[in-house]
């Protein structure tokens, strides 16, 4: 098992002096739970990859405690990184810039572009004052798994891979950051998240770049994003989506919906999730979780809105019911 420590100051120096001494720790985000390790250290991001199982082609988030300690992972701060860290900073958005000679490059997968975050989270700000230094941090959960937004998330998918994880309660939205990388022709999304399009689009005046495909040409070393493989945040349990006027399959399942379904079958167990985005990203990943905890032989997850505005969690629910 890992070691919940509520997040205090004392836990936090605790953890604050594992990490300076190349270990591994969990901790919140108002995103997900990140594990976090020294980010200027090649030996202790091998202890990422390892922990959670994760191919050294998924880049990681390099977290820092302010616009300055990012700028000072990066060799380039264009107009548009200002102005978007301005708006948006601390907070769900990561911009992948151009990285400089203090960033390994096993954080990047060997790519130039490394992604930068300023997390609004008290206990990951704190923490990362604490350290001096900024903290390389995906998702604490094995890879491709469902995300956790509560310490015991962790613990169920990392148990004693990751000694010390600081319990600051459920993750306030949910889903990850929404990342995207500054080109000389313009900003291109690689990945939608918690931030909505459309309030980038308002700060740069201008709509973002469509993502590319995980790979963007043959030989790249690493994906251009964390997140991109088909099948991602995914339950161990049989999940698919469920359309309307679609029949439920036989046997005890779990529905995730966003409106009543008359008649359900008695061996169905229904969990609701909000009806407005937001609300819904902050409860999609919790109620996963419970579900996959249960003996069920099937999730289905009631189809989502294709609008712009479910951008986010529509692609989370279309990773983790892509068969693989």
């Amino acid at each position: 098992m890992s070691r919940i420590l509520p997040a205090n100051e004392e836990s936090i120096a605790e953890a604050a002096r594992c990490l300076g001494a190349g270990g591994l720790v969990a901790f919140p985000t108002e995103t997900v739970y990140g594990l976090g390790a020294n980010a200027l250290d090649p030996a202790a991001i091998e202890l990422i990859y390892r922990a959670k199982q994760r191919p050294r082609s998924s880049p990681l988030i390099v977290h820092a405690a302010d616009t300055a300690q990012a700028r000072s992972c990066c060799s380039e701060w264009p107009a548009q990184a200002a102005a978007l860290a301005a708006a948006f900073w601390p907070g769900p958005l990561t911009l992948v810039l151009l990285r400089n000679e203090r960033i390994p490059e096993a954080i990047t997968g060997g790519l130039p572009g490394v992604g930068l975050r300023v997390p609004a989270h008290p206990v990951a700000r704190s923490l990362i004052e604490a350290c001096g230094f900024p903290i390389a941090a995906p998702s604490a959960n094995r890879f491709t798994r469902i995300s956790p937004t509560r310490a015991e998330h962790v613990d169920a998918s990392l148990g004693p891979d990751v000694a010390m994880v600081l319990d600051g309660g459920p993750c306030a939205l949910g889903i990850e950051s929404t990342v995207v990388r500054i080109e000389p022709e313009g900003v291109r999304m690689l990945r939608p998240g918690a931030l909505p399009r459309r309030l980038i689009e308002a700060v740069l005046g201008a709509p973002l770049l469509e993502p590319p495909p995980g790979r963007e040409r043959e030989g790249a070393s690493a994906d251009a994003s964390p997140g991109l493989h088909a099948r991602h945040y995914a339950p161990r349990t049989p999940t698919f989506q469920l359309f309307e006027g679609q029949a439920l399959p036989p046997g005890a399942g779990v529905a995730l919906l966003r409106s009543p379904r008359p008649r359900m079958p008695s061996e169905v167990t229904v969990l609701m999730l909000a009806q407005s985005p937001r609300e819904y990203a902050a409860e999609l990943y919790a109620r996963l979780h419970e579900a996959d905890a249960g003996q069920h032989a099937w999730i289905a997850i009631e189809a989502l809105p294709a609008v712009v505005d479910w951008e986010a969690v529509s692609d989370r629910v279309n990773r983790a019911t892509t068969q693989a």
